[in-house]
C-alpha cells in the first residue's frame, strides 16, 4: 500500500511537471510566433502602371492560381494609395521599399533638376560605375541618390549580410531602387541590338555564369514574334473597340488592332527593345526570375532571403495604347499566366507556406482623355505653345528678363534664385506672382508654392499628396497641379504622374506566411508596405519610414 501510494505519489507528481514543462515550452513558442514570422523568402513585386481597378474588370478572365490566388486566399488592401506626387516609376519602387515617401528618400522623379549642379540627373545613374554584361553605358548605374535603407537592406542587415538580395525588372530603376544599397545583385534588361540581362559594377566585376548562360539560350530572341490575343478578341468585354483613334501604333503599322507585327518585333538583329512594349517582356522577366530563383538559391535555407521583381511591361504597353485597350487586357490576361508559372516555381522551389509575397504598383494611370472627351467627360491637353509664349511675356513684362525660371520638370517650376536676389526681389513674393500667372492657365486646378510646402503641415487633400512629395533639397519653388482629366501628352495612349485619384489609387495583395486571409477598404498607403513586411518578419523597419504596418494583414 505504501510502496503503491508513493509510486502513485511521484507519477503525479511527473505529470504535474511535464504539464508545467509544456505549458512553458507552449508559451515560448507562442511568444516567438506572435514576434515574427520566418518565411525562407520574402517576395516583392510590382506591376508598372497598375491601376487597382484592373484586379476587378479582368477578374473572371483571370486564372485560378494567377491573381486569384492571391485575393481569394492572402489579404487584399482595396483602397491603398500614393500619398504623394509625382507619381511615376523612380519614387513608386522608392516609396514601396523603403517605407516613406520623396520628400524623405529623395527620389522625387526619374529624373529631375539638379538645383547644385544646375542640370537633370537621372534617379539611378551613376558615372563611377561600370556596366557590367555590355559595352553600352546602361549599366553605369547604383542606389547612391536614394538617401535611407530600404527593406531589403534592414533584412540584409538583420541577418549580418547572410541573407541574400536578388532584384531583377525590364528597367534599371525597377531592380536598382527595390534591391537597396546593400543587394547582392540587380539585374536590368539591355536591348537595343543585345537583348540580355545586365548589371553595374557596384555590385560585381563580372556576370555569374548562369546569367552569361540565360543570355546565350536564345530566350529574348523567342519572345520577337507575332503579338496576337491570348483568347478569342470576341471574349475581350471589359475593353474597347480594337481599332479607334485613342491608341499609338508601333513603327511600320497602320492600324491600331490586332495583330501586331512591325518589322522592328520580327527582325533578327535589331530592336530588342520593342519587346519591352509587349507582354512578353514580362514573360521574358518571369523567366529570368525563376532562373534567379533556382540558380541562386534562394529560400533553401532558415535564413530570410529577398527576391525583389517588378514587370515593366505593362508600363510600355498602357502608355501606347492606354488603359481602356484591348492591349491592355491581353497583357494583363497574359501577366496572370506568368504569375501562375512564377507562383508555381516558388511553392516548388521553397515550399508552399514558407514564402511572405506582397504585390503592388508603382503608380496608376489616367484615361485617355482624348477617349473622355468622346464620353463628354471633361478632360483635355495642355497647349504648351501657348502657355510658353504667355509666360515669356509675363515675366519679361514682371522682371524684364524670362532667366528668372531655370526648369520646367515633373510639373514643377525651379527659379534662379542669384537673378531674384540681384534684381532685390522677395523669393517667397516671386514664387506667389508665377503661381498667380500658371493659375489662369486653362488645364491648370491649382498652384502651390515651396514656401506653403514649408511653413504648413498639410494632413489630407492634394496639398498633403504634394508635401509628401516635396524634397526641401531636391524639389522646385512652385508646384502645378492639373485638372482631373488634364494631361501633358500626346492625343493617343495613357501617362500618369498626377496626385489624382486615377495616378495614386493601386493594388495591394499580401499572401503567404503570417498573413492573414482577408481584406479591407479602410485606407492604406504604399509607405506602409515596408514597416508591415518589417513588423512580420520582426525586423527593424527602413531608417527613413513614416508609413505605419498594415495590422489587419498580420497573423
Amino acid at each position: 500500500m505504501k510502496k503503491w501510494f508513493i509510486s502513485t505519489l511521484f507519477a503525479g507528481t511527473l505529470l504535474i511537471f511535464s504539464g508545467l514543462t509544456a505549458q512553458k515550452k507552449n508559451k515560448d513558442n507562442w511568444s516567438i510566433d506572435q514576434l515574427r514570422a520566418k518565411p525562407k523568402l520574402v517576395v516583392g513585386i510590382v506591376v508598372d502602371q497598375m491601376r487597382y481597378d484592373y484586379l476587378t474588370r479582368f477578374y473572371e478572365q483571370f486564372g485560378e492560381d494567377g491573381f486569384k490566388r492571391l485575393i481569394e486566399k492572402g489579404f487584399n488592401c482595396k483602397n491603398n494609395h500614393f500619398n504623394y506626387a509625382p507619381t511615376s516609376t523612380g519614387p513608386g519602387h522608392a516609396s514601396v521599399y523603403t517605407g516613406t515617401s520623396p520628400s524623405v528618400h529623395g527620389i522625387i522623379g526619374n529624373n529631375w533638376y539638379d538645383k547644385e549642379i544646375d542640370a537633370s540627373v537621372y534617379c539611378a545613374g551613376d558615372d563611377s560605375y561600370i556596366s557590367v554584361g555590355t559595352t553600352a553605358n546602361t549599366g553605369k548605374m547604383s542606389p547612391h541618390r536614394m538617401g535611407v535603407t530600404s527593406i531589403t537592406d534592414e533584412l540584409r542587415l538583420h541577418t549580418q549580410m547572410q541573407g541574400k538580395t536578388i532584384a531583377v525588372a525590364l528597367k534599371d530603376r525597377g531592380a536598382i531602387l527595390p534591391g537597396g544599397h546593400t543587394a547582392n545583385a540587380a539585374y536590368w534588361f539591355h536591348g537595343a541590338d543585345e537583348g540580355k540581362w545586365i548589371t553595374s559594377s557596384y555590385y560585381m566585376e563580372q556576370l555569374p555564369n548562369w546569367v552569361n548562360d540565360f543570355n546565350s539560350s536564345g530566350a529574348a530572341q523567342s519572345y520577337k514574334k507575332v503579338w496576337n490575343t491570348l483568347k478569342n478578341i470576341e471574349t475581350y468585354k471589359e475593353s474597347g473597340i480594337d481599332d479607334n483613334l485613342f491608341e499609338g501604333k508601333f513603327k511600320g503599322e497602320t492600324t491600331t488592332s490586332f495583330p501586331h507585327s512591325p518589322a522592328e518585333l520580327l527582325d533578327q538583329n535589331k530592336s530588342f527593345d520593342i519587346i519591352k512594349a509587349t507582354p512578353y517582356g514580362n514573360s521574358l522577366t518571369a523567366d529570368f526570375a525563376i532562373e534567379a530563383l533556382q540558380q541562386e538559391g534562394l529560400g533553401q535555407d532558415n535564413i530570410t532571403d529577398f527576391l525583389a521583381v517588378s514587370f515593366s511591361s505593362t508600363d510600355y504597353v498602357g502608355h501606347m495604347y492606354g488603359v481602356n485597350s484591348k492591349e491592355v487586357q491581353d497583357t494583363y490576361l497574359r501577366l496572370d499566366k506568368d504569375l501562375e508559372r512564377f507562383f508555381k516555381a516558388l511553392d516548388k522551389q521553397v515550399g508552399e507556406g514558407e514564402y511572405t509575397l506582397f504585390l503592388t504598383a508603382d503608380h496608376g494611370a489616367v484615361e485617355v482623355p482624348t477617349y473622355l472627351k468622346s464620353e463628354k467627360i471633361p478632360s483635355g491637353y495642355v497647349d504648351k505653345a501657348a502657355n510658353k509664349k504667355r509666360l515669356t511675356e509675363f515675366l519679361q513684362y514682371k522682371y524684364g528678363t524670362e532667366d528668372i525660371i531655370k526648369n520646367y520638370s515633373n510639373d514643377q517650376i525651379f527659379l534662379d534664385h542669384k537673378i531674384i536676389k540681384n534684381l532685390d526681389l522677395s523669393l517667397a513674393e516671386v514664387q506667389i506672382e508665377i503661381a498667380q500667372e500658371f493659375l489662369a492657365y486653362d488645364a491648370v486646378d491649382r498652384v502651390y508654392t515651396a514656401n506653403q510646402m514649408w511653413s504648413n503641415n498639410y494632413t489630407s487633400g492634394v496639398p498633403y499628396i504634394l508635401q509628401n512629395g516635396y524634397n526641401q533639397k531636391r524639389s522646385g519653388d512652385v508646384l502645378v497641379v492639373l485638372k482631373p482629366g488634364y494631361v501633358s501628352y500626346s492625343t493617343t495612349g495613357s501617362t500618369h504622374g498626377s496626385p489624382q485619384i486615377y495616378d495614386t489609387h493601386a493594388p495591394l495583395l499580401f499572401y503567404g506566411k503570417g498573413v492573414k486571409q482577408g481584406s479591407t477598404s479602410n485606407r492604406t498607403e504604399i509607405p506602409d508596405i515596408a514597416p508591415t513586411i518589417s513588423a512580420l518578419l520582426g525586423i527593424s523597419f527602413p531608417n527613413g519610414t513614416t508609413g505605419k504596418p498594415i495590422t489587419e494583414v498580420i497573423k
